[in-house]
């Protein structure tokens, strides 16, 4: 099967469901695509593929994400290969596409197995222990809103999102006086999509706010991130006091 990946996440997890001979193409995002990554073609950035290389490849299947992918990028793609469509919005949908791309990539199995890992590595969502903000861009300064895959996450491990109850978007945006108003609870500043560092903590900590550099992909990425994540996730949620 001649498969191209337009997510980094789902690129990794086809990695491990051993399906490196089979990933014909990815996004130059895709940065954990295995030992092989160097010989496979790179086809754009996430938001903006290349149609043309993507039909030149002549993949068999197409993996592409509602939230991180153009939808008429995505489109254009269905109308000369088959297009598994995911739309990750929580723990729960993470799970149920890990199954579906394996079953759709003939790696049933290994990927029962894999959704099993996590699960056991997951355990029981963690009783909320603070509060928390997730930022998700720095100018204009974008939260992690409701109905995300960072809010599942946090709240699953145990973080009470403080954006939860702000509508403008699933990603909304707030203006400085609405930041130092806002009761944010825990800053938490991801080094990706921005790389924010130690140097933007200081800005983060006005008026008495606590920031915490957090691994990015711990939070954003699905598949088989989930598993290698779970670790750092529940040491995080046994810090308590950080």
């Amino acid at each position: 099967m001649r498969i191209i990946s337009l997510v980094p996440s789902w690129t990794e997890y086809l990695i491990d469901l051993e399906l490196s001979d089979d990933l014909i193409g990815r996004t130059k995002f895709c940065v954990r695509a295995g030992s092989k990554a160097e010989s496979i073609p790179i086809i754009g950035g996430t938001k903006n593929v290349h149609i043309d290389r993507i039909e030149a490849l002549k993949p068999d299947l197409i993996i592409a994400s509602k939230e991180e992918n153009d939808k008429e990028s995505v489109e254009q793609c269905s109308s000369f290969s088959e297009v598994l469509l995911t739309d990750v919005r929580t723990v729960q949908d993470a799970l149920a596409a890990c199954k579906e791309i394996s079953v759709a990539t003939n790696r049933g199995k290994r990927g029962a197995h894999w959704v099993e890992q996590i699960r056991s590595a997951w355990g029981e969502p963690e009783p909320l222990y603070c509060e928390g903000c997730y930022v998700v861009w720095k100018e204009p300064m974008m939260l992690a809103g409701p109905d995300t895959f960072i809010h599942s996450v946090m709240q699953w491990w145990g973080i009470d999102n403080t954006a939860k109850d702000l509508h403008d978007g699933r990603y909304p945006i707030v203006t400085k006086d609405q930041w130092h108003r806002m009761n944010t609870g825990r800053v938490l500043l991801p080094s990706e999509p921005f790389p924010f560092a130690s140097k933007h903590l200081p800005e983060f900590e006005a008026k008495g706010k606590q920031a915490h550099l957090v691994d990015g992909e711990a939070f954003s990425w699905y598949g088989s991130r989930m598993l290698h994540a779970a670790p750092y996730l529940k040491h995080l949620a046994l810090d308590k006091h950080a």
